[in-house]
């Protein structure tokens, strides 16, 4: 079972910048041992004539209808008067009494206490019922199933599914990771299953962004895919790109390894898995 962690800050802590906090964000929720370095949480939210990602239609800033406004505004101000400059976009109530799930620009969701003084980052689990429940789960699934869906499909690659499309995943993927790498190599059979793989580019550290760049840049996106994942170079002209897009879009919704895949109702399945038990956990989610 995940442990609760409650690591938490006042403003009595020394002050830390945005991307400290970002940073430590990105650490505590790591869900494997390829966590993307501190530099990259620095190129994602570097707003310059230097990012090449396209406009898109992916919207990160919406505030959800249920969101407590005295609160977003409550911890947006004890950030402040602890250093950090950070725009909370939502912070919606849980289960939890006076806990809310807070959406916070560049940066994964966290948890809050109404007064916005305690920032929790982790799990909360709810026990009692059939089996434990981490509080924000379904809250979770409805902003990256609204997020996903907003992605236009031009910007991904997809390997579409043989014969009757069952269901749908996103997966977000670095063509230096081998567990991508081994997902990949079972594309053909993921497909016959049924399911249709779209995929997004999130290269875990800033040495991998150009890689991943040149394969969105090819004229053969998937064949520039293919090449990559068998460990080929690839090599493009330069072009206007949703990389950097991506890498954010992934970030705000907790992506701190690859693949990260999700259904199209927003749950996150993996992590890799065969094609058989990715198949099985995308239509029983989708």
């Amino acid at each position: 079972m995940s442990k609760l962690l409650n690591k938490t800050f006042v403003t009595s802590t020394p002050k830390l910048s945005k991307m400290a906090f970002l940073a430590l964000a990105v650490a505590i929720t790591g869900c494997n041992s390829n966590i993307t370095e501190a530099k990259q949480n620095n190129a994602m939210n570097n707003e310059t004539a230097t990012n090449t990602a396209t406009n898109t239609s992916v919207k990160t800033d919406t505030a959800s209808p249920e969101s407590d406004a005295s609160v977003v505004k409550a911890i947006e101000e004890n950030l402040k008067a602890s250093g950090v400059e950070q725009k909370i976009i939502s912070a919606v109530p849980t289960s939890m009494q006076n806990i809310y799930w807070v959406n916070a620009e560049g940066s994964p969701a966290f948890y809050s206490d109404k007064e916005g003084r305690h920032i929790i980052l982790g799990q909360i689990l709810e026990v009692g019922k059939d089996h434990p429940v981490e509080i924000s789960s379904a809250l979770t699934a409805k902003v990256a199933k609204e997020k996903l869906a907003a992605v236009d499909k031009s910007e991904m690659i997809i390997y579409p599914a043989k014969g009757v499309t069952k269901a749908v995943v996103y997966s977000f993927t670095d063509a230096d990771c081998p567990y991508c790498a081994k997902m990949h190599s079972e594309m053909n059979q993921i497909n016959a299953e049924g399911i249709e793989v779209r995929y997004l580019a999130w290269p875990r550290s800033e040495d991998s962004v150009p890689k991943m760049e040149a394969i969105w840049c090819s004229a053969d996106r998937k064949t520039a895919m293919d090449k990559a994942k068998n460990g080929e170079a690839i090599t493009a002209p330069k072009c206007k790109n949703p990389v950097r897009s991506h890498m954010k879009l992934g970030l705000s919704l907790g992506v701190s390894g690859t693949p990260a895949v999700f259904t199209e109702s927003g749950i996150q399945i993996g992590g890799y898995l065969p094609a058989k038990e990715l198949a099985a956990a995308a239509i029983n989610n989708s």
